[in-house]
């Protein structure tokens, strides 16, 4: 089951769902494009806005009145799926309109081999500077079997050099440097995903204001996929003025 949380009121872009871009609103987009899955039979927008349920419904998607009170997507989704007949559940972010169907699935594969694994997500190299060293842009590193390690909004791993100047920024990307970028894609397996939810915050997910990080420092293996497609997000008015010129193009 793929569900996609949804609400008004966000801090840096208010009414994000409803934004069209080329004319379809956003929400529309992302649910077109996990339509394509292939292994998502039912999808549902989680939402806590009358405006964000019309618009699904009135494209003929299917949505779900919540809790305001929630404090996180994580929790809209438990709500949803509390009383669902489904074992594997998909978090899918309602800011990546072009999320590419395929890393869907990529994504969804680990949790269908190894019934032993209850969570995964996915990852991207970076390719330029830039975008390392943007906080908005979450890093990922993980072990040798793909298990994340830990997740943070500043760069790692950390790029110590010999000359003592650490602090110096890199200026490109070399070969032999691996820096991953997280991609906010969830899967869960359900019984999990709804322990997930009464788990109390943690010491490291209040610092980076990452909810993910409740996972590791509570045990909880999370699985990283990789893929060379990156998501784009949309986040605030420049990331929304990017992926129109990108749309004309």
């Amino acid at each position: 089951m793929g569900v996609i949380p949804a609400r008004y009121q966000s801090t840096r872009l208010p009414g994000k769902p409803l934004i069209k871009i080329g004319g379809i609103s956003m929400i529309k987009r992302v649910y077109k494009q996990v339509e394509k899955s292939k292994h998502i039979s039912e999808i549902i927008v989680a939402t806590d806005d009358k405006r964000i349920l019309n618009e699904v419904i009135n494209f003929g998607g299917n949505a779900v009145m919540t809790s305001k009170k929630h404090k996180s997507g994580t929790d809209r989704i438990a709500e949803v799926v509390k009383n669902k007949k489904c074992d594997i559940v998909v978090n899918i972010q309602c800011d990546e309109p072009f999320i590419d169907p395929k890393i869907i699935d990529k994504a969804i594969k680990p949790l269908i081999d190894d019934n032993t694994l209850n969570v995964s997500t996915l990852a991207v190299k970076f390719s330029n500077v830039e975008d390392l060293y943007n906080e908005g842009n979450v890093k990922v590193v993980f072990d040798k079997d793909y298990n994340a390690l830990y997740f943070s909004r500043a760069v790692i791993p950390f790029n110590r050099t010999d000359s003592g100047n650490n602090l110096k920024k890199l200026k490109t990307i070399s070969k032999d440097k691996k820096f991953y970028k997280h991609i906010g894609l969830y899967v869960y397996r359900k019984r999990f995903l709804l322990k997930f939810a009464r788990m109390k915050e943690s010491y490291l997910e209040k610092t980076e204001k990452l909810e993910q990080l409740r996972i590791i420092e509570n045990g909880e293996r999370i699985r990283v996929v990789l893929t060379n497609k990156d998501s784009l997000s949309i986040d605030t008015k420049n990331d929304l003025k990017k992926i129109k010129a990108l749309l004309k193009h």
